[in-house]
Formats: structure tokens, C-alpha cells, sequence
């Protein structure tokens, strides 16, 4: 799917078609005709999506032929159960962006919203291309700080699901919480850090290849800004670790006190045990076997050697 904005003032409006108005052409899993549409008028080659998905960084950020490539992680699905992650191709050449996509990141839905409504500096394809880093960069944000809120919750959780009393959740369910939390976490890490490499080649040799000339003060906050975000997420990553950490630890003292009660169980009972095997054997000559009060008393004995046992583990506070 091809959509194509052309600048209104500061603002972005939907345009007809790829045209040489256009200052943003967003290329949504673009067809061979689409491709070769913008191709024809970049006057530039358009990174297939094995491109995309190389791994090298000369491969994803590089300048060639008068334009330049810069492919970025963009989380994409945050909310849901397996969080969505895939490059996205900036070109930018001859005055104008080309986005080149895969999947949907809400990032460029709100980008494009927000551009018709305000004045973003979007009148040419690099004005666009910094107010879309920016909008990128605000939206991991707003995740961060929606999963450390998250994050907090979840340690209540683990505290609480020892508690003897009270309603908590199960530690399995709290172990997949910690799972989705690790795996969205290390997706906003890869996500930042190719956008740390972006911004510091277009800060750099991508601004003299290009010929463009930037707003350095912009320019530094959003590298002050995606740097910041990077150390929130390696905290977060520390926080994930301790709850994994914490509830492993609370398994391992929920095994325990079971093992603890088998063992205690047995240990009371061993005495009694003991008692009713000797009156169990089968010798003839056995003085108590003949008494009255014998089977009372071997049941008084029983009875007490267990009480004994339980009554010392109390008092140690064993139990």
C-alpha cells in the first residue's frame, strides 16, 4: 500500500499518488508497480525487505547516490501478548522521505495523525523525517513508562504470593507476566539502540553526504532523549531480573515448607511407629501382651511420643 503526503504549511495532508508534491511517501509491504513507481521518481534503488533485514550496520545505515538509507528496529503491538518488532526504511533523497514498512507500528499512525492537525515542521522530506524520529522516540517512551508501572505491580505480586493469607496470584501466571516483560523490554532495547546508530550517523556523516543541514539543538535532544530511555531500560532490565530472582526464591520456600511438613509429619509419627512394631512381633514370652491395661497403655505410649515431637517443634518455632 503506497500513501503520500505533500506539505501544507508546517502540516502534512494526504496526497494523490506519488508525485513530485510529495514530501513523505509511506510504503506499507508495497507491491513490485508501488516500488518501482517511487523508484522512478527518487531516481534511487528501494531496499527489498531481505535488505531490510540485515543484520550489519553498514548494511542498514549507509548514504548512496546523492540519498540516505537508515533502517531502524520499530516496536510495533506493544499492548498485546507477544509484542511486535520490525525494521523501518527511512530514504531520504531529492527533498522527500520514503518510509518502507512490513508491519504496523502505532508510532507512524500517530505521526500521520498528528502532522494534519499540527504545525511539526513537516515542509520538506527532513523536517519530516525528524518529527517522525521524534514521534518514534515519544512513543517508546510512553511504553517504558507504562510497563514500569506494570513492573510495580508485579513485585507487589511476588511479595504477596507467599502471604499466608490473602488472595494472590499464582507464581506460574507471575512468571509468564515476568516472561512477556523480558521480551518486550529486550525489544525496546534493540529498538533504541538502532535508533541511538540513526540519529548519530545523521548527526554526522549522513548530514555532509547528503548535503543537509540540521538543527543541531534538535538534533541533540533527541539523542539526549533516545540515550535517557536506553538507561531506563537497562533499569528496567535489572528490575526484571530481581523479580525473576524473587520469584524463583519464593518457589523455593514454598518447596520447603512442604518438605518441611512431610518431614515433621514423619518425624512425629517415627516413635509411634517404633512402639506398634514392637508389640507387632511375633514372640511368645511378651510380658504386656498378658496385662489388662496393656493395649491402653501401648496406645497412651503411642499417643504420647507423637505428642512429644510436636510439642518440641513448636516450641522451636519449626512450625
Amino acid at each position: 500500500m503506497l500513501t503520500a503526503y505533500r506539505a501544507d504549511g508546517g502540516k502534512l495532508a494526504v496526497a494523490e499518488g506519488a508525485s513530485e508534491a510529495a514530501v513523505w511517501i509511506d510504503l506499507v509491504t508495497p507491491t513490485q508497480d508501488e516500488e518501482a513507481l517511487v523508484e522512478g521518481l527518487l531516481r534511487l534503488d528501494i531496499p527489498t525487505r531481505d535488505d531490510m533485514q540485515e543484520i550489519e550496520q553498514s548494511s542498514r545505515i549507509y548514504a548512496e547516490d546523492g540519498g540516505l538509507f537508515l533502517t531502524a528496529q520499530i516496536v510495533a503491538s506493544a499492548a498485546s501478548r507477544e509484542p511486535e518488532i520490525g525494521p523501518v526504511t527511512f530514504v531520504l533523497a531529492h527533498g522527500r522521505l520514503v518510509t518502507v514498512r512490513y508491519h504496523h507500528p502505532n508510532a507512524l499512525k500517530v505521526f500521520a495523525d498528528r502532522s494534519a492537525r499540527q504545525d511539526l515542521g513537516c515542509a520538506t522530506g527532513l523536517g519530516v523525517l525528524l518529527a517522525l524520529l521524534e514521534t518514534v522516540v515519544d512513543r517508546l517512551a510512553d511504553i517504558l513508562e507504562g510497563e514500569a508501572r506494570k513492573l510495580d505491580t508485579l513485585t507487589k505480586a511476588i511479595f504477596e504470593a507467599h502471604r499466608p493469607a490473602g488472595r494472590a496470584e499464582t507464581l506460574g501466571a507471575i512468571l509468564q507476566r515476568i516472561g512477556r516483560a523480558e521480551d518486550l523490554n529486550g525489544k525496546l532495547r534493540e529498538s533504541l539502540s538502532t535508533l541511538q546508530r540513526v540519529v548519530a550517523f545523521l548527526s554526522g556523516q549522513g548530514a555532509v553526504k547528503a548535503a543537509v543541514v540540521l538543527d543541531g539543538d534538535r538534533m541533540k535532544a533527541l539523542a539526549d532523549d533516545v540515550r535517557s530511555l536506553q538507561e531506563v531500560a537497562a533499569v528496567q532490565g535489572q528490575k526484571i531480573l530481581f523479580q525473576l530472582d524473587a520469584t524463583l526464591g519464593v518457589i523455593n520456600i514454598r518447596q520447603s515448607d512442604i518438605i518441611k511438613i512431610f518431614s515433621v509429619v514423619a518425624f512425629v509419627f517415627l516413635p509411634p511407629t517404633l512402639i506398634a512394631s514392637v508389640y507387632g512381633m511375633n514372640f511368645e514370652h511378651m510380658p504386656e501382651l498378658s496385662w489388662p491395661w496393656g493395649y491402653p497403655m501401648a496406645l497412651g505410649l503411642m499417643v504420647v511420643s507423637a505428642l512429644v515431637p510436636y510439642a518440641v517443634f513448636r516450641w522451636k518455632k519449626w512450625l
